[in-house]
């Protein structure tokens, strides 16, 4: 029998919320590990990876991890400064994320540990760091862990990975604006010429073909759901999801089973009850078998 599971370690967006008032649901910004046997790998390296990194220094079995980054915004990389693997010579570190070339993928990860922005460099790192050239295909594989990768709708260039464990299809995308032209085309729908609607109609078309193709077929979606729609009307653009935008994806590419991720750090436990409640109702509303969770830190989910 194999030990392969997934758990939280951290699941808001933006920034930390370390408040009394949001530790039901956790504080912690983005970092989901992903076991099977002895193979770790981590997405994302928010502060959820400072405390994996210490739980991990527990153990005596395990030196090499593959962390995956979705892309460089500080909420996902933040982490990594204070992860203190990477100061211990005996383990082995792989990198990966958006980037032309593996010393694109460093330079990046490197540059929010310089000067004048910390005070210790990713030269003092004591592990062995590699970073993976990116593959012409996309695909890549973490011992018996496959993955593979493409952009999703989010300032910047940023990845959803697809990841093949222990039999299951999970889908991780931390950060993606759902159905973003769609909207964005119905505002201004009526002021297009019909030859600018036929077009904008291929493209609406195109582009709700490519959202479910990206979530189809997945046992496990871990999904940006970042904002309530009344945030996301003020918020449209800025690359994060409407909850209800995400479920209704979810349940229209037959999704098993969906996990709302990368909580807004205003919204406090009683807030995000109200969200796992309401994304109860659309479910129930469409008559969908969906199941839907909340992500919350320390959460594991048996693979």
């Amino acid at each position: 029998m194999s030990k392969a599971y997934l758990r939280f370690w951290g699941v808001r967006g933006s920034y930390t919320a370390p408040f009394a008032s949001h530790l039901g649901v956790g504080g912690n910004t983005s970092c989901v590990e992903i076991r099977v046997d002895d193979h770790v790998l981590l997405c994302d390296a928010g502060t959820g990876i400072i405390n994996f990194g210490n739980h991990m220094l527990r153990q005596k079995d395990i030196r090499d991890l593959l962390i995956i980054l979705t892309h460089y915004h500080w909420d996902h990389i933040c982490g990594l400064p204070f992860f203190v693997p990477a100061f211990v010579p005996d383990w082995n570190i792989s990198i990966f994320g958006p980037g032309q070339k593996a010393a694109d993928i460093e330079e990046y990860v490197s540059a929010q540990m310089k000067a004048p922005f910390f005070p210790v460099g990713t030269e003092t790192w004591l592990a062995k760091v590699r970073y993976i050239t990116p593959p012409p295909d996309h695909r890549f594989a973490h011992g018996p862990i496959q993955i593979a990768y493409d952009n999703v709708h989010h300032p910047g260039s940023t990845y959803g990975y697809r990841i093949r464990a222990n039999g299951k299809n999970i889908l991780y995308v931390s950060d993606n604006e759902c159905l973003y032209l769609d909207k964005s085309i119905k505002l201004k729908y009526g002021e297009l010429s019909a030859e600018e609607q036929s077009l904008y109609d291929r493209m609406q078309r195109e582009e709700y073909e490519a959202e479910i193709k990206l979530l189809q077929g997945a046992d496990i979606v871990i999904h940006d759901a970042q904002y309530t729609p009344e945030d996301y009307l003020k918020k449209r653009g800025w690359g994060h999801s409407c909850f209800i935008d995400t479920v209704n994806t979810a349940i229209e590419a037959g999704v098993k089973e969906l996990y709302l991720y990368h909580h807004d750090p205003n919204y406090d436990d009683q807030e995000m009850e109200k969200i796992q409640r309401r994304a109860l109702e659309v479910i129930r509303e469409r008559k969908s078998d969906l199941v839907c969770h909340l992500a919350k830190e320390g959460m594991i989910i048996e693979l």
